[in-house]
């Protein structure tokens, strides 16, 4: 029998029928495979889910032993930040508005971090841990650090601030910055207005350290434009941040010469003609 010839160089090759069509079945089962796929980790992941999550009893013996340890003016986290509010429904009696509200958490000489696994709140950077224990899913942290010294508290000394530039409202509040509540000199400058507060007689350290955001979500959902704070010591400006309705709590920070009797000014702007009821939050502290 004689052999077949070889097909001439360059020739397209021809799949045989079968192979054809199995190659068309993967291609449309190829959609539905990806699906089941999908579902089976859905499955695995929702029967792993109850082993990862706290039960009431491993809140409960937490609670006892932080109780236990905790004494007044530590500060209380929890990490991630979405077990806040179950949390707080447990140890909420030890978190005082003050603190609920605070600026940042570089006052506070101890932390303690109430945390699901390996989750890390950002209010422990730079502290020691001292001590930990484990209750089912859930980990009791403390950890300590060398507290901020602070010099002048710029939301405490509001009342001896005079305001200047636009007319506009300007007054010391509890507000929603972030979906976060903090304790801060709100102004409400006009559309693309500044408002400005100044502190005379200040002492300073060798940092001033704040933060900045746009209060009330609803105000923030409906007014696109941001706003803006500028700082100046002794008529020089130092910083100026733009703080946008995503942003949240803005931290800025300036070296300076520590000294008494400083003229401290923050300029708050609506920016943009569209800016109405902009209402511009800041905390600030000078701090040794």
């Amino acid at each position: 029998m004689s052999e077949a010839a070889p097909a001439p160089s360059g020739a397209t090759r021809v799949w045989p029928r079968r192979a054809r069509r199995g190659l068309r079945v993967l291609q449309a089962a190829g959609p539905a495979l990806l699906l089941v796929a999908v579902a089976l980790w859905e499955i695995v992941a929702a029967a792993r889910a109850p082993l990862r999550a706290p039960a009431e009893e491993d809140w409960r013996a937490l609670s006892a032993a932080l109780r236990e340890r905790h004494r007044p003016g530590e500060l209380i986290v929890f990490a991630p930040g979405w077990i806040d509010p179950v949390g707080r429904q447990h140890l909420g009696d030890l978190i005082p508005l003050e603190m609920a509200a605070r600026m940042d958490a570089a006052r506070f000489p101890v932390v303690w971090e109430v945390a699901l696994g390996d989750a890390e709140a950002p209010e422990r950077a730079g502290a020691r841990l001292t001590w930990s224990a484990e209750h089912g899913p859930l980990v009791l942290r403390r950890f300590e650090r060398d507290p901020a010294r602070v010099v002048t508290d710029f939301v405490a000394a509001f009342s001896r601030a005079r305001r200047g530039g636009a007319p506009g409202a300007a007054r010391v509040s509890l507000e929603e910055v972030g979906f976060e509540p903090h304790r801060c000199v709100k102004v409400v400058p006009p559309p693309d207005r500044t408002v400005t507060i100044t502190y005379p007689g200040v002492e300073l350290g060798r940092e001033l350290v704040g933060y900045v955001g746009l209060a009330d979500v609803f105000t923030r959902r409906d007014v696109r434009e941001p706003g803006r704070l500028t700082i100046s010591i002794d008529g020089r400006e130092v910083a100026a941040v733009t703080a946008g309705v995503d942003d949240g709590w803005v931290r800025f920070a300036v070296p300076t010469e520590p000294r008494a009797g400083a003229e401290v000014v923050f300029s708050a702007t609506a920016v943009g003609p569209g800016a109405r009821d902009r209402r511009i939050c800041f905390a600030a502290e000078a701090r040794r």
